[in-house]
């Protein structure tokens, strides 16, 4: 390897930055950062390097470069667009034996700084050598979202019970097993999810039952899979996916969102449709209760968001009364998905000061809706699994008072490669549906901010039928 990949302690240190524009600033922060303290040279102090000088403790001195500024430096960078200048520096420095970095110059460096993670106290630092930066990035935007943001509380928890762990498994074998064991469970979860006091606790009693191989009781993972696009999945969502024993998935969760699961994890489904059910609400959340209890990891993934007609607080409620640990992952509900990928905006100032979800049927199968108050004007109405009812929700509005030709769509497979968006108006929509064979998941948006759909449209896999 071209160089040797070393963290240094500069905190307090004296570290000197020749130049100040905005690359400048950027290696400044990074300086800053780590506890050090910086001193800038430059013949034109930038408006970054400005702002980091109003937050911070930093030397500024607008004036030329001299050798002697080297004199008690720990580290240097040079940033100028001088390369004659850059050149002298990294020699001044490397003969006093100094690391020197010179801006987007490999060959005059003696250390470079890498793409980072920094999830204190953890660090992880990603280098091509210089060769190519832009892959050094991009390994890192993949690392970012497997790394959750609280793996620097989980180090700094590991840290304070470290000597407690060593005690308790004098042999390093277990001590290894150990703490693999414990960051595969509810400890590190507590931890990622904001309950470090709670970690903590559950961390000192497994050292004091003084277990090498602790028996963890099972928890359910409750997570929005969003509206199809794998793309539009949280970091947190993904992470739980891989995370998991078990898979219980609805209908809505396509193909290519399941393929994210762990590949071992055991795979249930308990899809809905229409007037039929893979399983009851109540066999589920018996379902859940079971494999959490059998000491499993289990992955509830919903379509959509699960708390947006999703049943996901009757299932958590369930999960409650029966004293089982749970996490909910929100997802992006199918109103925003969709309406977004079909250039149709949920509220525009011009058009809607509302915008108000609604399922096609309750509980009941019924469709008895305040429809005086859905049929305002100036204001979105969507419906969620309406698809069977279309003539019947576009009938009802009318007859409440929304005019007959308020724009209205049908949209498809929102977000997906097959998404159709079907266009019209209240008095037009049943009859395009029934022209188009259609098929679920279905969402339909009725109001003026589907006129905007023409114009706003980008996402551009999609079909488009409309009554025009």
């Amino acid at each position: 390897m071209n160089f040797f990949p070393v963290f240094l302690d500069i905190k307090n240190k004296p570290c000197l930055v020749v130049g100040a524009g905005n690359i400048a600033a950027r290696k400044m922060e990074l300086l800053l950062k780590a506890g050090a303290s910086v001193k800038v040279i430059a013949g034109k102090i930038g408006d970054q390097v400005k702002e980091l000088q109003h937050r911070h403790s930093i030397q500024c001195e607008v004036r030329a470069f001299n050798d002697g500024d080297l004199e008690q430096v720990v580290l240097v960078i040079a940033a100028t667009d001088d390369r004659e200048l850059n050149e002298r520096i990294s020699s001044l420095a490397k003969t006093r034996q100094i690391p020197v970095n010179v801006v987007d110059n490999p060959d005059l460096c003696s250390f470079i700084t890498p793409s980072i993670i920094d999830r204190d106290p953890v660090q992880i630092a990603i280098s091509t050598g210089g060769s190519s930066p832009v892959i050094a990035r991009h390994i890192r935007t993949q690392l970012e979202s497997s790394i959750p943001a609280c793996y620097g509380e989980l180090a700094r928890l590991f840290a304070d019970h470290r000597l407690l762990v060593k005690k308790a498994f004098p042999n390093v074998e277990e001590r290894r097993r150990f703490w693999e064991s414990v960051l595969e469970g509810p400890v590190a979860e507590y931890t990622f999810s904001g309950r470090v006091e709670e970690a903590g606790n559950l961390l000192n009693k497994l050292i004091s039952e003084s277990n090498s191989a602790p028996n963890f009781q099972g928890e359910v993972y409750l997570v929005g899979a969003g509206p199809g696009d794998p793309d539009l999945l949280t970091f947190k969502a993904l992470r739980l996916m891989q995370k998991c024993d078990v898979v219980v998935y609805d209908r809505l969760v396509s193909e290519s969102i399941l393929e994210l699961v762990r590949r071992d994890a055991e795979k249930i489904y308990a899809g809905k449709a229409s007037a039929n059910h893979s399983l009851s609400q109540e066999s589920i959340n018996q379902l859940l209760i079971r494999l959490a209890k059998e000491g499993k990891c289990v992955l509830r993934l919903k379509g959509g968001d699960p708390f947006i007609f999703g049943r996901g607080g009757e299932e958590i409620s369930e999960l409650i009364d029966e004293n089982i640990d749970f996490q909910v992952v929100p997802g992006i509900t199918a109103a925003s998905g969709c309406a977004t990928y079909s250039g149709i905006p949920l509220t525009h100032r011009d058009y809607s000061q509302a915008c108000i979800f609604v399922t096609g049927h309750k509980k009941n199968n019924s469709t008895e809706l305040n429809w005086d108050m859905l049929s305002h004007a100036s204001q979105t109405v969507v419906f969620y699994m309406g698809l069977d009812n279309v003539r019947h929700i576009c009938d009802s509005l009318k007859v409440h008072g929304r005019r007959p030709t308020t724009p209205a769509a049908l949209i498809e497979k929102g977000t997906t490669s097959a998404q159709r968006v079907l266009i019209g108006d209240l008095n037009s929509l049943p009859e395009i549906v029934d022209e188009n064979e259609v098929h679920a998941p279905t969402l339909i948006i009725i109001g003026e901010v589907v006129e905007l759909h023409h114009k706003l449209s980008w996402y551009k896999q999609g079909e488009e039928i409309s009554s025009e």
